[in-house]
């Protein structure tokens, strides 16, 4: 071959690997893991005895209505009658084997109420479990089963998952044991409701049904990173939306249930808000993000360290807010009395303010005792530009909301009020930075108030205090 013939060769071959497809993606193969782990995922079943308040054969002879044993004699539970026997209801879940001694992390929904738990393993044995300790909150529940030499998973560190990176699950949907299904991570730090505010969830299109509660959550280093604990569904079975608790929150809740039986969650005493771009104009904020302190209870944390109504945290320890729901999983996370940093946005600055973490006693009380409703008050008067009419409120409304100013929304007249949800029977209780204690202070703030420029409003709705952005009206 000559050397012209042989560069021609060289040519065409470097031409053709360029506009050649590429191979198509390995896709991973999952069998290694499913093999190391699947003998220590277990199945469990609770049974709980339920008395039927409704079922004569449950009561007790002091139970039974006197017009019942009048009409129709000796029944069932009276003395020398038997009892019939309670309905039993039995719920079914998946677990994990955490160690050897039998230590099985589980959802809390999974084995609530019940009267026995049975933990069954791939050898088929089935073992009782006794309940360590369990987390309402955080859906989490430690379980242990006499036994030793168990295979166990290896846990892994949730916090270094990202949307994009493949995931599988083994559980027992419908009963039907060591099912395993694959998908990726869709987001992470979702918040799914005020009763699990303390879970960023991990949002997966892993196949997840009936059954899987409890599962792990597998990564392709076969370590678990989360606890299969719900979907959101139009029909009761999977659409791709599934949801995880992440296994660096479930690791520092069952050594807690662990050493101590119970839960010790942090708390610093603030009602909170999201940031939207409106109340991000009205506040000075360059960009919508932080949590929005719209109460603080007396007493709290928050209150000693000096956090203000109206304040915005933009971060805690040194971590950015971004949406207000990852504010609480970041304070319930942290010892009570360890001492922490928020970054408070207040008055175009933003500031470093210490706070001393406090312990969570239980739910926190309504601030006030019952919402005010339309009418009963004084003179009334109009926020024109704002397209509000109010009225001030009576001392006994005052009294009932524990508030001792605002002023109660009348009429909603303007669109600009509508569109931001204000409503009869709210308290509003400052206008921007100025507290309204009657009608005329409510009306000179609103008059101060530029059209199409957005202005926040302190509002009292129900028990609880709430921020409204609303761009007053031009011409009104």
């Amino acid at each position: 071959m000559t050397n012209k013939s042989l560069l021609t060769t060289l040519l065409f071959a470097v031409v053709m690997s360029l506009v050649a497809p590429a191979a198509p993606a390995q896709l991973p193969d999952f069998t290694t893991i499913v093999e190391r782990n699947a003998p220590a995922v277990v199945n469990i079943t609770a049974r709980k005895t339920r008395a039927d308040a409704n079922d004569p054969s449950q009561m007790s002879p002091e139970e039974i209505p006197e017009l019942f044993r009048r009409f129709f004699g000796p029944m069932p539970g009276m003395p020398g009658m038997p009892r019939g026997p309670r309905p039993e209801r039995i719920s079914g879940g998946s677990g994990f084997v955490i160690s050897a001694d039998g230590y099985v992390l589980t959802n809390h929904h999974v084995i609530d109420g019940a009267d026995e738990v049975t933990v069954r393993l791939r050898d088929r044995r089935e073992l009782v479990a006794r309940v360590v300790g369990s987390d309402r909150d955080t859906d989490i529940a430690l379980l242990k089963v006499e036994a030793t030499g168990l295979p166990t998973v290896a846990l892994g560190d949730s916090d270094r998952l990202k949307p994009g990176q493949w995931v599988l699950a083994i559980g027992s949907p419908f009963g039907l044991e060591e099912t395993v299904t694959a998908g990726i991570v869709s987001s992470v730090g979702r918040t799914l409701g005020n009763d699990q505010r303390y879970v960023p969830f991990i949002q997966t299109d892993v196949a997840i049904n009936r059954g899987n509660s409890g599962g792990p959550l597998f990564n392709l280093a076969g370590e678990v990173v989360g606890i299969n604990s719900q979907i959101f569904s139009t029909s009761g079975g999977s659409i791709g939306l599934s949801f995880s608790i992440p296994i660096n929150t479930a690791k520092s809740v069952s050594d807690q249930l662990r050493t101590k039986g119970r839960v010790s969650r942090g708390v610093i005493g603030v009602q909170i808000q999201n940031i939207d771009r409106d109340r991000a104009e009205a506040l000075g904020l360059p960009r919508p993000a932080g949590a929005l302190v719209a109460e603080i209870q007396p007493g709290s944390a928050a209150e000693k360290a000096g956090v203000r109504v109206g304040d915005v945290i933009t971060s805690f320890n040194g971590r950015e807010i971004g949406d207000s729901s990852e504010l609480p999983p970041m304070v319930g996370a942290t010892a009570p009395g360890t001492r922490a940093t928020l970054g408070v946005f207040r008055d175009g600055r933003t500031l470093n303010v210490p706070v001393t973490v406090a312990e969570l006693g239980g739910p926190t009380a309504p601030a006030a005792g019952s919402s005010a409703t339309a009418g009963g008050g004084t003179a009334g008067g109009t926020g024109t530009a704002l397209g509000l009419t109010v009225r001030a409120l009576t001392a006994e409304q005052r009294q009932q909301l524990g508030v001792d100013a605002g002023v109660l929304v009348d009429r909603v007249t303007g669109q600009a009020a509508g569109r931001a949800g204000i409503q009869p029977g709210d308290v509003i209780l400052r206008v921007g930075n100025q507290t309204v204690r009657t009608v005329a202070e409510f009306e000179r703030a609103a008059g101060a108030a530029r059209a199409g420029q957005a202005i926040m409003l302190l509002v009292r709705r129900g028990d609880a205090n709430v921020f409204v952005a609303i761009r007053p009206e031009a011409g009104r």
